[in-house]
């Protein structure tokens, strides 16, 4: 199965332009969305998931016609939204339970055995009993999948789901995405690059409305070997070097500044350094190289 998106805009009524002829290929398996807040990530998901209509634009699932026949893509669709709520007097399994009830599963014996598979693929059937309310925010975001995999669908969309997690629940979150993505279609839309690099196989890079590269991961460093250059200078240096350099990015580590630098040969006094994900990511939203395929 792959998803096919050709020519999709999208203007809101304030003038501002979230899509621009945005021409997409997402196979099977986990797909990064990478691009920064109000790159236009969100408004793709929505539209993907029938949610809103572009102005222009086509997508299909396949032979099906995402933007025409939106309630077979609902039988098929599942979606974490960035911001979803609950109700935090009900247990996970109560509201499991009824989510898929509202779904159309209302043999008692299939769905009992359905929210069982679901909670123990969410790491979430020893805390089925507890209320909702008392769950970490990493635990929401797993019963948040949990609910979006009722129904077996082929396409999962998971929109910004690592933000504010700390460091044990995101990697927990990660690998449960990584388990899923080995049989759907699974789009990750996030502003953090690291959770791109560690498990997603595609990926496309989008800015203002418009699709800076698509591709693998591995593929983009490649782009940039021998591309990128770093030196530490003193924060007093830095406004200097950002106005005479393409400066990808800059750390501060004890009172200096290693800024990268994005050039076909070196300036200068810079070093050499291999490229990772986040040099693409910064090459890409600054035009400092034409990466875009």
């Amino acid at each position: 199965m792959q998803l096919q998106i050709k020519n999709l805009s999208k203007t809101y009524s304030n003038g501002v332009q979230a899509l621009k002829d945005v021409d997409l290929t997402i196979p099977s398996g986990l797909f990064g969305l990478l691009g920064p807040n109000g790159a236009g990530k969100s408004t793709l998901m929505r539209t993907i998931a029938t949610l809103q209509e572009p102005d222009t634009g086509s997508i299909f699932m396949d032979d099906l016609n995402v933007l025409t026949e939106k309630h077979k893509v609902r039988q098929v669709l599942g979606y974490l939204p960035q911001e979803f709520g609950t109700y935090s007097n009900v247990t996970a399994e109560e509201l499991l339970h009824h989510i898929a009830v509202l779904k159309g599963i209302t043999d008692k014996k299939i769905r009992r055995a359905l929210t069982t598979r679901l909670l123990k693929q969410t790491n979430l059937y020893d805390v089925r009993n507890k209320k909702l309310g008392s769950f970490s925010g990493g635990m929401k975001q797993r019963f948040g999948v949990a609910q979006a995999l009722i129904g077996s669908p082929k396409i999962l969309i998971v929109d910004e789901p690592t933000a504010g997690l700390d460091p044990a629940e995101r990697k927990r979150f990660l690998n449960m995405l990584s388990e899923i993505g080995e049989q759907v279609i699974v789009i990750l839309s996030t502003h953090i690059v690291d959770d791109v690099e560690e498990i997603c196989t595609s990926m496309s890079i989008i800015d203002k409305g418009t699709v800076k590269y698509t591709g693998k991961p591995y593929e983009a460093i490649e782009l940039l070997k021998g591309k990128v250059w770093k030196k530490t200078i003193t924060k007093r240096e830095e406004s200097q070097y950002i106005e005479n350099y393409n400066v990808l990015s800059s750390r501060l580590s004890d009172g200096l500044v290693e800024i990268h630098i994005c050039s076909e040969n070196n300036p200068g006094v810079f070093e050499k350094t291999s490229p990772d994900l986040e040099d693409v990511y910064f090459a890409a939203i600054k035009n400092c190289l034409s990466i875009a395929n």
